[in-house]
């Protein structure tokens, strides 16, 4: 047991790290750095560089760390964040997500993806207390934490440029009055929050042994998770989340297994919002806005099209698999499929105005309830396909039921939990899914007798669906509950005040969006005819967010164009896959900096 408390020691120290700099970057600035974790893969790939082709000492790597990172974060700040002051902070985040990307495909275009091991930098196990076996680079990780926070600690009570952060952090426009200039105030923000994360990538490389250009990813998120556990924006909560959660991680997966990571940590996060918003720490008082709902467009609207244009689309769209080959066709249902996803995503991100940041957890629910509802139970695939979509609105209304009552940021930050709890669940019901070995032999679908077995009768399929989508989609915005969700999404104090439960019709927007999304993963199943948990990751819901990023996020219309852009073409222009996140994360960056109403909408 003594193992096990030491080793989430040092991965709740490596946490409380990342988080630091990320409640430190929010505190300021009011943004949820989703790059923190791509900057933790910048260390350990840096370090791993210099380490072993270079022959580098601990110290020299980690001054130049700390350099790099550095530069990065200022880059960060300057090139993106900075430009986007004074829109909601939903465009600042999603930025962040695109950076992130970016980082994190550079990497591996660098580095390449291969696991290596990472250089002996410090010794690693040459210590033993207690029956348990540790290293010099344990210890010093564990100082260096320490040092690292009190000395921050020290720099905002007592500095000078530390008491301007403070005062940048409570009241931006009054210390701005006050002389203090708040834009060098936030590039230090970044700047700090972004050497702390690469001196921790660099201890986890030595603490794991064996590295590659992704690890940053998930201690991103684990961090961000600890510092939402602590309180976004406070400093001691950040390292009080990071050392709770190393060591509830190192306890559950030690009786539940690694596969329980995802479940432990997502499942903590939805417990503290839930139970205590703020977090263990931060403020107590309500956040009053919404700073990561809306559309972030600044009264963008979707561009409509006469009634005879909508059918010539539709009429082409359903003529298309016809005169398509099997490789057209083929790409043809991958762009179907994400755009159903994201016609639904529209009515709550885009008409009800809340970001939703897990969409990838709904799809998976789907994409199960459909493969085990027709190679269990042998149930024709229509119906499976009806009932996978109320399956997963049912699971997603389920797992958000006590969400809705929060406000500001924590319900998106909710919805991450969300999606990645549903994953989790599926990998660990392994009696029912199979767990992580998938499931297999999954039937073509089979309408009326006739088996879709070829692509184009897939793509035929999947085109007759995204138009119905289109339709009911439509149709719900054009009614009195489309209306209301707009009301909800533009103006959320005004609506509650003429007595709209705006919890309530967010909550039905989001199984309407869920519901649509299991379709999605119903068609996803029966396509592939494999499916195992590792297809729905956190990249399809980013990707799916970006879709109606790309299009406009109020545009029906708007996903379909989207997602043609975003799927389709890389895949038609046969752009190189090592590339193409890399190129997703630039699109929405531009996106987001030059044309944040999308493609398929304008200016209100």
């Amino acid at each position: 047991m003594i193992d096990i408390l030491f080793s989430g020691l040092i991965h709740g120290s490596a946490y409380a790290l990342v988080a630091v700099g990320m409640s430190l970057i929010f505190g300021v600035t009011n943004v949820a750095n989703f790059a923190q974790g791509s900057i933790v893969a910048v260390g350990i790939m840096v370090s791993w560089w210099l380490g072993s082709a270079l022959g580098w000492g601990i110290v020299p790597t980690l001054l130049a760390v700390v350099l790099v990172t550095a530069v990065l974060g200022f880059i960060m700040n300057f090139a993106v964040i900075s430009p986007l002051e004074g829109r909601k902070p939903i465009a600042a985040l999603l930025a962040t997500i695109g950076i992130g990307q970016i980082l994190d495909n550079g990497l591996q275009i660098i580095f390449g993806p291969q696991t290596r091991p990472f250089p002996k930098l410090l010794p690693t196990y040459n210590l033993q207390l207690f029956g348990v076996r540790f290293g010099t680079s344990d210890i010093v990780m564990v100082v260096l934490a320490i040092v690292s926070m009190l000395g921050l600690w020290a720099f905002l009570k007592f500095g000078k440029s530390g008491q301007a952060i403070r005062a940048t952090s409570q009241d931006p426009e009054a210390a701005r009055q006050m002389g203090i200039p708040v834009k060098s105030i936030r590039n230090l923000a970044f700047v700090i929050g972004s050497i702390l994360a690469g001196i921790s990538g660099v201890f986890i490389g030595l603490f794991n042994g064996n590295i590659n250009p992704m690890n940053g990813g998930s201690i991103g998120m684990t961090a961000f998770v600890a510092a939402t556990i602590g309180g976004l924006g406070s400093i001691p909560g950040a390292v009080a989340g990071g050392l709770v959660l190393g060591l509830v991680e190192a306890v559950g997966i030690s009786w539940l297994g690694d596969g329980a990571h995802d479940l432990i940590t997502f499942g903590a996060l939805l417990i503290i919002l839930i139970v205590k918003p703020q977090g263990l720490f931060g403020a107590k008082n309500d956040v009053k806005n919404e700073p990561l709902a809306g559309t972030f467009l600044g009264g963008g609207r979707p561009i409509t099209l006469p009634w005879w244009a909508n059918v010539g689309l539709a009429a082409l769209l359903l003529a298309s698999p016809f005169f398509l080959s099997d490789y057209l066709s083929g790409i043809g249902t991958q762009v179907a499929i994400y755009a159903i996803a994201a016609v639904g995503l529209t009515l709550i991100s885009g008409s009800a105005g809340q970001t939703i940041l897990g969409m990838a957890g709904p799809l998976a629910v789907g994409s199960y309830a459909s493969a085990l509802l027709t190679t269990r139970l042998h149930w024709p695939f229509l119906a499976a396909l009806l009932l996978a979509g109320i399956i997963a609105a049912i699971a997603a209304s389920i797992l958000t039921f006590p969400v809705w009552k929060l406000s500001g940021h924590y319900v998106a930050i909710a919805t991450i939990g969300v999606g990645a709890v549903m994953v989790a669940i599926i990998r660990l019901w392994e009696p029912l899914t199979k767990g992580s070995l998938g499931i297999q032999g999954i039937p073509f679908p089979n309408i009326f007798g006739i088996s879709l077995y070829t692509p184009q009768m897939m793509y035929l399929l999947d085109a007759v669906l995204l138009v119905l989508t289109l339709i009911v989609v439509t149709r719900i915005r054009s009614s009195h509950l489309g209306k209301v969700f707009e009301g909800v999404g533009s103006d959320q104090d005004a609506s509650e005040a003429l007595g709209v439960h705006t919890g309530a019709y967010k909550a039905l927007a989001y199984a309407l969006a869920s519901f649509f999304a299991g379709i999605a993963g119903s068609l996803l199943a029966h396509q592939y005819t494999y499916i195992d948990p590792t297809i729905f990751n956190a990249n399809m819901s980013v990707l799916i967010l970006t879709i109606i990023v790309l299009g406009g996020m109020n545009s029906p219309l708007g996903a379909v164009l989207g997602s043609l852009v975003l799927i389709g073409a890389p895949e038609l222009l046969r752009f190189a896959s090592d590339t193409r996140v890399l190129l997703y994360g630039v699109l929405l960056v531009l996106i987001i900096l030059f044309r944040p109403q999308g493609l398929f909408a304008r200016k209100g």
